[in-house]
């Protein structure tokens, strides 16, 4: 495998939003690995916040959260002016159509299912930072 595909997702900031704390544990290992700055919270309400301090370069949310739900959290950023362009990938423990198209309805660019591999991980974030770069 060729080593340097790591380095090219080294500085990027990666949000992790999931209610699970293996979820998250295990995402912000992978992608630490992998270079990346990781930020974690675990809802809605709390990641707002932190998106509008932080500026992340990609945003892996979870669809089932209390308080404020993943489809919930991708319309406000996505209609949100200055964070309209920030890859929003939905992560469901479901592989439903349905959650897939509500998902595309709220303006997630894609769709994970968990548990995911590091492949599936780190694929979305060079599929969606390389238009970017």
């Amino acid at each position: 495998m060729n080593d340097n595909l790591d380095t090219e997702l080294s500085d990027l900031k990666v949000m992790v939003i999931d209610d699970s704390k293996t979820i998250r544990r295990t995402a912000e290992i992978l992608l630490k690995k992998a270079g990346c700055e990781v930020l974690t919270a675990t809802d809605g309400f709390e990641a707002l916040a932190m998106i509008a301090d932080n500026r992340p370069d990609v945003i892996f949310v979870d669809i089932m959260m209390p308080r404020l739900d993943g489809y919930q959290t991708c319309a406000l950023i996505k209609n949100n002016e200055e964070f309209r362009g920030t890859p929003v990938i939905m992560l469901s423990s479901k592989d439903g159509l349905f959650d897939r198209a509500r998902g595309r309805i709220v303006g997630s660019e894609q769709y994970l299912t968990k548990p995911f591999t590091k492949d599936e991980l780190l694929g979305a974030i060079r599929r969606h930072t390389a238009r970017a770069a």
